[in-house]
């Protein structure tokens, strides 16, 4: 396949890999997208409790529990997104390595091929 896809021993269009198109990639790409969005809150969220910190109004030191708590949670959901993430891809290279022991061929047409060993 062009472009981004995964295929296991699909070298030269030979060998019976799995072909795992788009979707993964598309997955991917909203999970990063999440990813970027809550860690670019987060930037904005601990430079306005730093502003807070610095300026030791008493409303704004107690808005900045709220804040904490606020970033705190971000922080889980990255986790879990990054969790999410890895699950979906261990379990891609499993379904893209089986019937294959000499390992995955990932194919990127901006990278070329690389073989990653199954673990």
């Amino acid at each position: 396949m062009e472009g981004d896809s995964f295929s296991g021993a699909m070298a030269n269009g030979g060998g019976g890999g799995q072909v795992v198109d788009g979707k993964l990639i598309q997955t991917f790409h909203k999970s990063f997208v999440q990813v970027q969005s809550l860690l670019d809150q987060n930037r904005m969220l601990i430079s306005e409790i730093n502003q807070n910190h610095e300026s030791r109004a008493p409303d704004n030191l107690t808005r900045n529990v709220g804040l904490i708590r606020e970033l705190n949670n971000n922080i889980h959901r990255v986790v879990g997104l990054y969790a999410d993430l890895s699950a979906s891809f261990a379990r891609t290279m499993d379904a893209s390595s089986e019937g294959d022991s000499s390992g995955t061929l990932i194919r990127s047409s901006a990278a070329g091929h690389k073989r990653v060993r199954p673990a």
